[in-house]
């Protein structure tokens, strides 16, 4: 088979005093992400969406929140050891789908500088990822604002 998919999901608490880190970029807004690293549910469910087409398990796996090396870490740094294990296996990145789900704030004109940050640290070109953003209808705890929460598609190509 010279095809995988896999899909990924994260969600991340809204908190005060943190900084909002999407796709790596900082996101201005008087709310940020609460997590052991720093939180950024776009790159940790494009991670999972990758490990999963490889059948390599989750974050979770690679980078335990009991593991304290990997507190506040940057999320791009953890995305480049997950690239590197499906490039060890020999397979590639064919494209990434994504989509962020937020109340608040807009995110529509940070998208490309996302999509920009991503690709670079994925080593692909920026059109081979797809972000897009939307709200959940102010229904359930993102329409609440009490979180932000992504899904995430990878397709893998095995490399000839």
């Amino acid at each position: 088979m010279n095809l995988r998919i896999g899909n990924g999901y994260d969600i991340h608490r809204l908190v005060e005093g943190r900084p909002l880190i999407l796709g790596g970029v900082e996101i201005p807004h008087h709310l940020g992400l609460l997590g052991h690293s720093d939180a950024d549910v776009l790159t940790h469910a494009i991670m999972d969406a990758m490990l999963g087409a490889l059948s390599l398990g989750d974050i979770g796996h690679y980078f335990p929140p009991s593991d304290p090396k990997w507190a506040g870490a940057n999320s791009l740094l953890l995305l480049e050891q997950v690239n590197e294990l499906v490039r060890a296996q020999d397979w590639q990145i064919g494209n990434i789908d994504s989509v962020i789900v937020a109340e608040r704030p807009k995110l529509k004109p940070h998208l490309k500088n996302m999509r920009d940050r991503l690709a670079t640290t994925l080593a692909i070109a920026p059109d081979r990822i797809g972000i897009k953003a939307t709200t959940n209808e102010k229904l359930g705890p993102v329409g609440r604002e009490e979180g932000i929460c992504v899904y995430a598609v990878a397709l893998l190509l095995k490399k000839q």
